[in-house]
């Protein structure tokens, strides 16, 4: 027996359905929204029942929520498959901005569903008690990264690892977000698969320019300020 009193099988059973449900409320959610999305669609849409639903999740804001978890968690945990801590430091945090925009073009419905938790203002984020300490890491590891950078000499050292975290999400959710209005007013596709490598090697170029440019320097107006003092 289970430590959890189930056997092996049904505990086995129990988890393939979780996980189906989440994967078709996923796409529900992502489709209609959260006000939208109707529980006994899910239903209909996997092998088990509206009461079952209710039974491994509490309701649709619970289960909502365990979508939120799950879909946050997938690009976190891809993240933490970057052996960044043997990496050059340029080539690492390159390597996490590819990954990034390439888990954004494969789940799009990553991108819905965060557009759809903003209309509701991240009510349902708040009542999570893990999504925090889930997106943490996303901010650690570029830490890590930043500090191997700044030891190296290789990186400025008044970065924010949540500014370079923005930086990276900025680029890849506009680019999967907005893809359909961008082509409709500028007649470009964004998710046009020849210009795919540009894009990609685009957000690499840009958070590289940005973690080595001068960023403690003085402004041109301030050197010349300064020179103006010395002379005088």
């Amino acid at each position: 027996m289970h430590a959890l009193g189930m056997p092996p099988e049904r505990l086995r059973d129990a988890e393939r359905t979780r996980a189906e449900i989440l994967e078709v409320a996923t796409a529900e959610f992502a489709e209609r929204g959260y006000s939208g999305a109707r529980v006994d669609e899910i239903a209909d849409r996997t092998r088990t029942t509206k009461r079952m639903i209710y039974y491994y999740f509490g309701g649709k804001e619970q289960l909502f929520i365990a979508v939120l978890e799950r879909a946050y968690s997938q690009l976190r945990d891809a993240e933490q498959t970057l052996d960044v801590d043997h990496l050059d430091p340029l080539r690492a945090i390159r390597e996490l901005a590819e990954l990034t925009f390439d888990h954004h073009e494969r789940h799009p419905e990553f991108l819905r569903l965060v557009a759809i938790e903003n209309i509701h203002r991240a009510e349902h984020i708040k009542r999570s008690s893990v999504l925090t300490s889930i997106n943490t890491r996303a901010v650690d590891l570029i830490a890590r990264i930043l500090r191997r950078g700044r030891e190296q000499g290789a990186m400025r050292r008044d970065v924010d690892p949540l500014d370079v975290h923005m930086l990276i999400s900025a680029f890849c959710v506009f680019r999967v977000g907005n893809r359909h209005t961008f082509q409709a007013i500028f007649g470009r596709d964004l998710g046009q698969r020849s210009r795919r490598p540009h894009y990609r090697r685009m957000l690499g170029d840009i958070v590289v320019a940005y973690l080595t440019s001068d960023g403690d320097a003085p402004t041109p107006r301030s050197r010349r300020t300064t020179r103006a003092s010395t002379r005088a």
